[in-house]
């Protein structure tokens, strides 16, 4: 199910996935061609629960991968309407589907896509959604305290506290996957098909920060590290994020059981993953910037990920393989790539209008897409 919201966000901002994305329709076919398989799609908006629950009623699926939400913690941080969309879209949508799931299908598993954002940078070790407190001398296992750093993970923060309760109250039965940021640009299945390739996304509001780094090299651009570069966070290849979803799924929880996977396999720190793009792509240049985003620039980060590598779960490790790889892909579709489009510069601090977003960005993207944004 789609309704295509991400291709829009492009026109908005004046951008595109470095490797081309075909339609819908032939995404389907070309999956039905290199499997034999069958999908059935379904295009509307989540927001609009009349249409979930007849989606829900048709299809009556034993699983639901819900990764309808906007995605992008710069995007949320752009001025007020960008997070009242995201919390809309996001924390609306979900609700839709729990109560869809509630009323139809209550033994349905949803498997929801969390992050490992919804629990910020606390100065104890992450552990995997719950943690045990001992306060005043009374013992009892919590779910563990989230300090979100944008409206993005804040909608993730208020899913997960919905779907929680909805699994108690509703015994409904949920896996959130608090996933880390994801890098790589290919699997095995993506790989059946050109028209199968997944986004290749590099700007500043919805590139993660590795893709960023190496179509920077690959261009001439410096590296930007934001701050002193000490932010950590978990990291995994997209060929583990396709498996942590199909381990989730052929391991359910019980009905009322809402359970937490903390879905990464490595933790880098920006610095660090400069340093290694620049060792792979001699002549790159990092250049240290002040930092647009509200969070500290050196913390300590250590997260607790047993629960998947319990289950099955056998990592792939970054490589210099994986990253000389990225390169290639980027100097093939190099002519795609909107140079200015790679400068990080939404200050998430201000509350006023897009005028104090990027210098002409709304300009371009009404050249882009023939509207205003």
């Amino acid at each position: 199910m789609d309704n295509f919201s991400r291709r829009t966000i492009d026109d908005e901002i004046g951008s595109q996935s470095l490797v081309p994305i075909r339609t819908l329709r032939e995404r389907i076919d070309a999956w039905h061609k290199a499997t034999g398989q069958t999908l059935r799609p379904y295009v509307f908006d989540l927001t609009d629960y009349k249409k979930t629950l007849d989606m829900i009623e048709d299809f009556q699926p034993d699983a639901i991968v819900h990764f309808a939400e906007q995605r992008a913690a710069p995007y949320s941080m752009i001025d007020r309407d960008h997070a009242v969309y995201t919390q809309v879209n996001n924390v609306v949508g979900t609700l839709n589907v729990i109560y869809a799931l509630a009323r139809l299908m209550p033994d349905c598993h949803l498997v929801k896509l969390g992050t490992m954002g919804e629990y910020g940078t606390p100065n104890i070790d992450i552990e995997e959604g719950f943690i045990e407190i001992t306060h005043k001398g009374r013992t009892d296992v919590l779910p563990y305290p989230k300090q979100p750093g944008s409206f993005y993970h804040l909608s993730k923060v208020h899913d997960s506290h919905n779907i929680m309760f909805a699994c108690m109250n509703f015994r409904l039965r949920s896996t959130d996957l608090n996933q880390g940021i994801v890098y790589g640009h290919a699997t095995d299945e993506t790989r059946l098909d050109d028209a199968l390739a997944t986004r290749f996304d590099y700007d500043g509001v919805y590139g993660t920060v590795l893709n960023r780094f190496a179509v920077q090299a690959v261009i001439g651009h410096p590296l930007t590290v934001y701050g002193k570069g000490g932010q950590t966070r978990g990291m995994l290849d997209i060929r583990d994020t396709l498996r942590c979803i199909e381990i989730a799924l052929t391991n359910p929880p019980e009905p009322g059981e809402y359970r937490v996977f903390n879905q990464f396999t490595e933790e880098f720190s920006v610095g660090d993953l400069a340093h290694r793009v620049q060792r792979l792509y001699p002549g790159a240049v990092i250049e240290y910037l002040p930092n647009p985003r509200t969070e500290m620039n050196e913390h300590y980060f250590h997260a607790v990920n047993t629960h998947l590598l319990d289950l099955g779960l056998e990592p792939h490790f970054l490589s210099d393989e994986v990253i000389l790889e990225m390169f290639e892909i980027i100097e093939h579709h190099r002519e795609r790539v909107v140079p200015e489009n790679v400068n990080p510069d939404i200050d998430w601090r201000q509350t006023g209008t897009k005028s104090h977003l990027w210098p002409g960005l709304f300009d371009r993207t009404s050249k882009a897409s023939g509207r205003g944004s």
